[in-house]
């Protein structure tokens, strides 16, 4: 009678009938009518869709979570920007291998498994073995393939770290200026972060206070974001502070690939006998940060809760990914690859400094040359109030330009320079649309004077 009445086939009131049954909306029995469940009660109104209920929160969120949704952090840029965009972190897309990702990409897609399943989740024996031989050529880093953890990027290597490490209240030192998103991480868990100093060596070592069991983040092989590299003599000033205070020491090591007519430094995890330094490195700068890979070198008294702490959070890194990779090292691919974007990059750095020396104004300093994918400029006829106005200024040209003062936690406190200042980021773009960039900053430069 139903499916008469509504047109519609029998077999489909049935099949309707069982569901409302396996949901528990009605009860059925042999030889009776199915009537409405015991319990359920019918709305006399409609129920409102989300967007139409009150944004006021009904139900707690744990402190963690607080914090966290209290943070303002940098936003993805949008891929159809036409603008010439100086992004600190971003890489042209033409150098990225993609003939070669493809070939090894593809050879560990088809290899063939016993079955899906999850991985071990410190990584692919193939890669860790890869990278240990890597670091070792490459920054003279000796160490197990015990020791190395693949990560989903050295943000999840931070993260794991303030996790792993930081109790709610504990000491985290960090440089000033830092690397922002490493700040948010630790602040979010709950540290009491301190900051120190950095001068044209980086680290101050001397400023470092005399707090136990605490945890220091550094870059010293290219300080983030001025530029500068830790002295040997620095260097082992806080390897011997970490010992004396029992701290831990993170070294992210992020871009050291690129380092223009200078021979590579020695890390800090090669000068440690003390088992103090977790060395990040990451795939992000020489092939892509889309990839979303990286490494931790762990001292061995931490693999263990390393481990752990990675399966619990994503199991593993993606696997194919990881044997695309590990193929790219073991065929010498990816060293010839960082040495030809070494040179472009090299290139990139060379049109934007004399860019800058012939078009930008006289007073206008450089910092942070030597190495990296980046380099600070300090406008000295601009205040640091300024910053905003010229951001803006260069946007409406076409210009993407990025204030310094965001990663300057404590203000000006430990702000070597009262000028306006520039992080200028060179890596994703042509040396053509460098100059022309440079160009139309130096002319919002100049519309700002009038």
């Amino acid at each position: 009678m139903l499916a008469s009445d509504l047109g519609v086939s029998r077999s489909s009131v049935v099949a309707i009938y069982d569901q409302l049954a396996s949901e528990g909306y009605i009860e059925t029995s042999p030889g009776a009518h199915a009537r409405v469940s015991t319990g359920i009660t019918i709305s006399s109104t409609s129920s409102k869709k989300s967007e139409d209920q009150p944004k006021s929160q009904t139900h707690s969120i744990s402190a963690y979570g607080q914090r966290i949704e209290g943070l303002t952090l940098p936003q993805p840029i949008s891929a159809q920007t036409k603008e010439i965009n100086f992004l600190y972190g971003a890489l042209a897309d033409a150098d990225f291998p993609k003939l070669l990702w493809r070939r090894h990409y593809t050879q560990a897609l088809m290899k063939r498994q016993n079955n899906l399943y999850y991985s071990a989740p410190e990584g692919e024996m193939e890669l860790r073995a890869e990278v240990q031989g890597y670091l070792l050529r490459a920054r003279g880093l000796s160490c197990s393939a015990d020791q190395i953890l693949i990560v989903q990027g050295s943000q999840q290597a931070i993260d794991l770290c303030a996790r792993v490490l930081v109790d709610p209240g504990a000491a985290v030192i960090m440089e000033e200026p830092c690397y922002l998103m490493a700040r948010r991480v630790f602040e979010t868990i709950g540290a009491e972060v301190l900051s120190v100093p950095v001068d044209e060596h980086g680290l101050v070592t001397k400023e470092l206070p005399k707090v136990k069991n605490s945890l220091v983040y550094v870059t010293p092989s290219h300080q983030f974001p001025l530029g500068a590299v830790l002295p040997i003599g620095r260097r082992r000033e806080l390897l011997s502070w970490a010992k004396t205070n029992k701290a831990w020491i993170i070294e992210d090591d992020y871009d050291s690939e690129f380092r223009y007519g200078l021979r590579p430094t020695e890390t800090l995890q090669s000068l440690d006998a003390d088992g103090t330094v977790i060395y990040i490195g990451t795939f992000s700068k020489a092939l892509s940060p889309q990839l979303r890979l990286g490494y931790f070198v762990l001292p061995m008294s931490l693999v263990k809760a390393f481990r752990n702490a990675k399966q619990l959070t994503d199991r593993h890194a993606p696997r194919v990914e990881q044997n695309a990779v590990a193929g790219l090292i073991k065929s010498g691919a990816y060293e010839r690859h960082i040495r030809r974007v070494r040179r472009e990059n090299d290139q990139r750095r060379s049109v934007l400094i004399e860019s800058i020396i012939k078009y930008l104004p006289g007073s206008t300093r450089i910092e942070g040359t030597a190495t990296g994918l980046h380099i600070v400029v300090w406008l000295e006829d601009f205040q640091i109030e300024d910053e905003v106005a010229i951001v803006a200024q260069a946007k409406s040209l076409g210009v993407g330009i990025w204030s310094i003062t965001p990663l300057y936690a404590l203000g000006r406190k430990m702000r070597k320079q009262n000028c306006a200042g520039f992080i200028l980021g060179y890596a994703g773009l042509m040396p053509s649309e460098i100059k022309k960039g440079i160009k139309l900053l130096a002319k919002a430069l100049l519309l700002r004077c009038l």
